[in-house]
């Protein structure tokens, strides 16, 4: 086989193959076989014709389309190792030429990754917010606590706010009863914001047996994006009373002897989570910073992918319906010439991330360990409410085990730009990514009995 490579553009190629009908022999006895199977001709058992007889019976043509269609997937995939080309997306193959006897010839259209110079990682430079614990902070937490031991306890007065009540919903359109709007005996505290727009405000100031009714738009459903009427009937209203916060508290509810101890644990609580948001923010400036900085040709066909998939999961929602998905925008104050530019310029970030990361990984030797995916697996899982083997088997259906691959690499590849740049909290102070997310290389096991397994700042998401 021979093959040329033809540079369209930073982001395109064309590959020019040719292959002797040498090299197709095993393509032409598989294709006899499959032909053989498929049709019945007399005086010979299924599959048992020989290919003489096959061709004179289905014509040379046939089998030639047969022997073309299973060869030039695999001889793309041969010219693209051997020329080491790194294709993106899908590839546009036309037939240029079947010599029969002689050679097959096609031609290829790809996109591939763009070469891209990455900046100095050290030149990248940052400021995170400060990480500073309020007392109201840590009052808010040590609520949230007694909440978990709070009791309800029935009101006899009409709903406020924070009040736990008990409704029942139903809603119409122009009419119309909306079925997913319908429930009963439906538990719900008031300013959650966890029901639809406006219940809040109904609820508040009514009793038990009372029903008030308001408009709200919808956002999901048969009637995404109309005006609903919904009803709400109050069945009874309760609220939770707390414990007090005191040392018997602290010992019913913790392992600490005193409430002064169980707050210290809670500021401490708090200030690990503002740590880690640091580190998040750290993470998302040093990649703004990095994109800023480093020039990528986008490959066209791979955006519009993106921007499809994204059009598609949003109009999901609205049963694929256009126009329902085109009201909810309008009630949102917002036009589809502006979601669709929003769109685009999202796409473009993140296939501009998957390419700038890809390359810094494979200048920084980035590899992923078997322990390293299965954590990623796991998470995934967990994100989607399904085992882990329920999550590998659909990413395998899909296709997209490499991908699950891919962002963890990238997200490797990410954590160490982070730590080689420069950054610093609003206070000038230079953050410590060893002192939050562990040493980057663990030490030796004659160094430390057990060597913590630290989490890495994330690649942002593309999809």
């Amino acid at each position: 086989m021979k093959s040329t490579v033809e540079h369209l553009s930073p982001t395109r190629v064309r590959i020019n193959v040719e292959v002797p009908f040498d090299e197709l022999k095993p393509n032409f006895d598989r294709a006899y076989r499959k032909l053989a199977k498929q049709v019945r001709i007399p005086g010979f058992r299924p599959g048992k014709a020989p290919a003489r007889v096959l061709e004179n019976r289905l014509g040379r043509g046939v089998v030639l389309d047969e022997v073309v269609n299973e060869a030039i997937p695999a001889k793309y995939m041969e010219a693209v190792n051997a020329d080491e080309i790194r294709t993106l997306g899908r590839p546009d193959i036309e037939v240029t030429k079947i010599e029969d006897g002689d050679h097959l010839a096609f031609t290829v259209e790809v996109d591939v990754r763009p070469e891209i110079t990455i900046p100095a990682f050290g030149e990248l430079t940052v400021s995170v917010d400060d990480v500073e614990v309020t007392d109201a902070e840590v009052d808010e937490r040590l609520d949230t606590l007694r909440a978990r031991f709070g009791t309800l306890t029935g009101a006899d007065r009409p709903a406020q706010d924070g009040d736990f009540v008990s409704i029942d919903l139903s809603g119409t359109v122009d009419g119309e009863e909306v079925p997913d709007a319908a429930t009963s005996g439906l538990s719900y505290q008031v300013g959650s914001g966890e029901l639809i727009d406006g219940i809040d405000e109904a609820i508040i100031g009514s009793a038990a047996g009372e029903t008030k009714t308001f408009t709200s738009k919808l956002v999901a459903g048969e009637f995404a994006g109309r005006d609903a009427e919904i009803s709400v009937t109050v069945q009874s209203v309760k609220v939770r009373e707390l414990p007090e916060a005191d040392d018997e508290f602290a010992q019913m509810a913790s392992e600490f002897d005193t409430i002064a101890e169980l707050r210290d644990n809670l500021r401490e609580q708090v200030g690990l989570t503002k740590r880690m948001q640091q580190g998040v923010q750290a993470r998302d400036k040093v990649l703004d910073a990095l994109l800023e900085t480093t020039e990528v040709p986008l490959p066209e066909t791979v955006v519009d992918a993106e921007i499809e998939m994204r059009a598609h999961d949003a109009v999901h929602a609205f049963d694929h319906d256009d126009a329902k998905f085109n009201e909810f925008l309008s009630s949102q104050g917002r036009t589809r010439e502006e979601f669709d530019a929003e769109v685009r310029t999202e796409a473009e970030k993140a296939v501009k991330t998957q390419l700038v990361l890809d390359s810094v990984a494979d200048a920084e030797n980035v590899s992923v360990n078997d322990q390293e995916l299965t954590e990623r697996i796991i998470y995934q899982a967990q994100r989607f409410g399904v085992s882990p083997e329920e999550y590998v088997n659909r990413a395998q259906q899909s296709g997209q085990l490499g991908a699950i691959f891919a962002d963890v690499r990238r997200g490797k590849a990410l954590a160490s730009i982070v730590r080689q740049a420069k950054v610093t909290d609003a206070s000038g102070n230079e953050v410590d990514f060893d002192a939050l997310f562990g040493p980057a290389t663990p030490p030796a096991p004659e160094e430390a009995e057990a060597p913590a397994a630290a989490p890495e700042p994330e690649a942002a998401e593309a999809k």
